[in-house]
């Protein structure tokens, strides 16, 4: 059922996840409302807005903090952190990235569900943002010494000390000065948490007028998931919000950013805690690459990282830490999802200027090389490791998830001429029902599998510290021969143990 101020866009059953996916649109507004219903008592809520700065002044960032300084409904200080204290919560945050903040909380109880939304609308869209709230969570300038009138004055609050910290870390210097560059036209070009430099340049009306524009409904994304229906949420969000608002004509999606007509060398400094710049040096590459909208070419950028860094025999990994160039390979490789586009990058850490050149040629060397390979038509892939099946690698960047050994090949199998995969070494242990059901489901691999038992002795499995027993073993292969009939086996045994 729809609240008559909503109309249902489409709905999808995802029987995978067990859930069905509304999507909704406020009639007045324009405001989205996506809701994930399903069979959970766990309720949750998120509140999104597109948040576009075009300074480092970290104005969606020290927005974020002030609204949640007390509101129009609840006039205290800090609501937010009195709830954090007493509500039933399962989850509770306010987070701010590059082009986006959010307010998301959970609860299995379903009147303090109720409660944090009252709490969480109200702060969103009719903060107090008080002058005083804005100069402690945003900046204000206090006597080095408290009581000391005559000591200098220096700024302080609680951003300002946050990014002081943070931009104090030599990797986080890199960081901005890399997507300074590689977007040179668009919001990731500017330091969305605020630049210490910058952030005294903001003003408290600057402040406000961020929020009018940026965290209007018409700018807003609603996410709920959990047994409550949508409508139920919908009933609140119009009476508490949506009533009071007429539509606004906005657009604040980040336009694609311009390409260089060729490559670009940039040279940065940063502070040395104790002066001494020796093997200090950081030499980065980085490529923009596709837009994060096309899924297709996410999977081919994730799976190219993988096969370029994931392990100590990619590519692209091994040459970056067997290199006397530099001392390890540098925290930013690999790929990027946080905007719009994709980045990639590449490098090392502990170097000397005068090795960019070289650090250059050694990346790009490794990259033609795997061109090449690709180019010459490698139809068959073999995944080795001493215990290959164990393997659990990072999905995209910043996601919290991982992929497992059955989804890795699952990717593989996807590549453009990729007829035959292979792996080895497994290991029982490893061999769960996803790696199994691959064998049945994936047909580029290979009906093979070699899988060390090691040992028909239960106590001298124990004795090896093995966590199978011969039994375990054999439920195990009838599981996989169930699931891949013609499937050929090998093992190992090791004789004359003690």
């Amino acid at each position: 059922m729809t609240h008559p101020a909503f109309e249902l866009v489409r709905s999808e059953r995802v029987s995978a996840l067990n859930l069905t996916v509304e999507e909704y649109r406020h009639h007045v507004t324009g405001a989205r409302h996506i809701h994930l219903a399903a069979a959970d008592d766990n309720n949750a809520f998120l509140v999104a807005f597109l948040t576009v700065p075009q300074d480092s002044t970290g104005v969606a960032h020290i927005l974020e903090h002030t609204a949640l300084c007390g509101s129009r409904r609840y006039p205290v200080r800090d609501p937010f952190f009195l709830m954090l204290r007493r509500s039933l919560n399962t989850f509770m945050n306010a987070m701010t990235a590059s082009d986006w903040t959010a307010y998301p909380f959970a609860s299995q109880n379903r009147k303090d569900f109720f409660n944090l939304l009252d709490v969480y609308l109200d702060a969103a869209f009719f903060p107090t943002l008080d002058p005083l709230d804005f100069a402690q969570e945003g900046h204000r300038l206090e006597f080095a010494e408290a009581e000391n009138a005559d000591s200098e004055l220096t700024f302080k609050g609680v951003v300002f000390n946050e990014m002081k910290g943070a931009m104090s870390a030599p990797v986080s210097a890199l960081w901005q000065t890399l997507a300074r560059e590689v977007y040179p036209t668009t919001t990731y070009h500017h330091n969305s948490g605020g630049d210490p430099e910058h952030i005294p340049d903001l003003s408290y009306e600057q402040l406000k007028a961020f929020h009018a524009r940026h965290y209007h409904p018409s700018n807003a994304t609603f996410f709920t998931y959990g047994d409550i229906p949508a409508a139920e949420h919908q009933a609140i969000m119009e009476d508490r919000v949506l009533r009071h608002f007429d539509r606004l004509d906005i657009d604040l999606r980040v336009p694609p950013e311009q390409r260089y007509p060729a490559p670009r060398a940039v040279e940065e400094s940063y502070a040395a805690e104790d002066g001494d710049t020796a093997r200090k040096t950081h030499v980065v590459l980085g490529w923009l690459l596709g837009d994060l909208t096309d899924l297709d070419a996410v999977l081919r950028a994730n799976l190219l990282s993988r096969v370029l860094l994931d392990n100590a025999s990619s590519p692209l990994l091994h040459a970056l830490e067997t290199t006397p160039l530099g001392s390890a390979p540098s925290p930013l490789c690999g790929l990027d999802d946080s905007a719009r586009e994709l980045l990639f990058a590449a490098g090392v850490e502990g170097s000397e200027p005068e090795h960019a050149e070289a650090v250059e040629a050694l990346v790009l060397d490794v990259l033609t090389e795997v061109a090449v390979l690709a180019g010459q038509g490698v139809r068959e892939v073999t995944l080795l490791g001493q215990n290959v099946n164990a393997y659990r690698g990072a999905m995209a960047e910043g996601s919290g998830e991982t992929a497992d050994f059955a989804l890795l090949l699952d990717d593989i199998a996807r590549i453009g001429g990729i007829e035959r995969i292979r792996y080895t070494t497994s290991h029982p242990r490893d061999m769960d029902e996803e790696l199994i059901a691959a064998h049945a489901e994936v047909p580029e691999l290979m009906p093979y599998l070699h899988l060390p038992v090691q040992s028909g002795s239960d106590r001298i499995l124990a004795a090896m510290n093995r966590k199978h027993d011969a039994e375990s073993y054999i439920r195990l292969v009838e599981r996989i021969r169930a699931a891949k009939p013609d499937i050929a086996m090998s093992s190992d045994f090791i004789v004359g143990f003690p």
